[in-house]
């Protein structure tokens, strides 16, 4: 590896030169919500040629059709899947002034996007991880269940980004609750259909049956070996991430933002801060960024004063 991005002067301490690279990442980061809304706002659809702002967008007109249906379908209105393009495009604005379920759409995107990539690269197969194969594997009923559902949930996951859609009980509670009220708020106040369609919705909903709800299950109910999934070859990039924001406390979405080359600082730190030894950090940069090393210095620096530096806020919503 070389040292892409990690630049410093000789001798400066570790912790400076870390603190350094995570005060321009996160200065990338706060940027991110206010440029992608005006992007998915706009009309000029010639500004969406970028993948991930692409598929963003995608999954926000699917999200608002869905939404759109729902409210339809309660209503009982027919053909209520024959939706107007303009109402689509309206309630997809409506969905922008969301900044947290904005985020987590682009967190999304920018998960598929690595995990295209680990496939490409290194073979890694996007649904069935070494990781999830044991734990399907497992002599535990309870745990091999959850790993099969995991499996289903993983897949179609991988179909509908493939397809740039995402289904709204895939969603954590509080984006599908901030995605309802932008329904209520363009529908207007006490709308029937709105109301009717967050019953429905909501009475059909699990979160711990979504796919992000059952990673962070396995993964907590593996206790001390919770470790080995913070090896993106043998757990796989989602359950990577989730395992990544449950050992540092950070938002799944922060997570994901990690593993971006702007943010090699914030992913040294974090994996760092999770209890990881110096050598197994870099193992990681072998997989995720093989073309930027570690500065000098690094092996030296603790999880808890990775801790410490990490500590910061980014102002990335949360």
């Amino acid at each position: 590896m070389t040292d892409a991005s990690f630049h410093s002067a000789s001798g400066e301490p570790i912790e400076s030169v870390l603190r350094e690279e995570l005060n321009h990442g996160d200065a990338m980061i706060g940027t991110i919500i206010p440029i992608m809304r005006h992007l998915l706002a706009s009309d000029d659809h010639s500004v969406f040629s970028e993948e991930i702002v692409a598929r963003t967008r995608a999954m926000l007109e699917d999200i608002s059709s869905q939404l759109l249906i729902a409210r339809g379908e309660a209503l009982q209105v027919q053909d209520a899947r024959n939706l107007d393009a303009a109402e689509v495009q309206a309630m997809v604005i409506a969905l922008c002034g969301d900044a947290a379920l904005l985020a987590h759409l682009h967190g999304l995107a920018v998960e598929w996007q690595l995990t295209e990539r680990l496939h490409a690269r290194l073979g890694l197969d996007p649904v069935l991880s070494p990781l999830l194969q044991a734990l399907i594997a497992s002599s535990e009923p309870a745990v091999a269940a959850a790993g099969m559902s995991l499996l289903a949930s993983q897949t179609r996951f991988t179909q509908a980004q493939r397809r740039m859609k995402l289904a709204l009980t895939e969603l954590p509670a509080e984006i599908l609750h901030a995605a309802i009220i932008a329904l209520g708020e363009h529908a207007g106040p006490g709308d029937e259909g709105a109301l009717l369609a967050e019953k429905a919705l909501c009475d059909s909903y699990d979160e711990g049956r979504s796919r992000l709800g059952l990673m962070a299950r396995l993964i907590m109910g593996m206790g001390g070996n919770a470790q080995s999934a913070l090896s993106i070859e043998h757990a796989g990039v989602g359950m990577f991430i989730t395992a990544l924001s449950i050992a540092t406390g950070q938002d799944r979405t922060l997570a994901t933002l990690t593993t971006n080359e702007g943010q090699v600082a914030r992913l040294a730190l974090a994996l760092s801060s999770a209890g990881m030894k110096p050598a197994s950090v870099e193992q990681q940069f072998v997989a995720i960024h093989p073309e930027i090393s570690l500065p000098e210095g690094f092996e030296g620096l603790g999880a808890d004063r990775a801790a410490a530096i990490l500590s910061v806020g980014t102002g990335y919503p949360r």
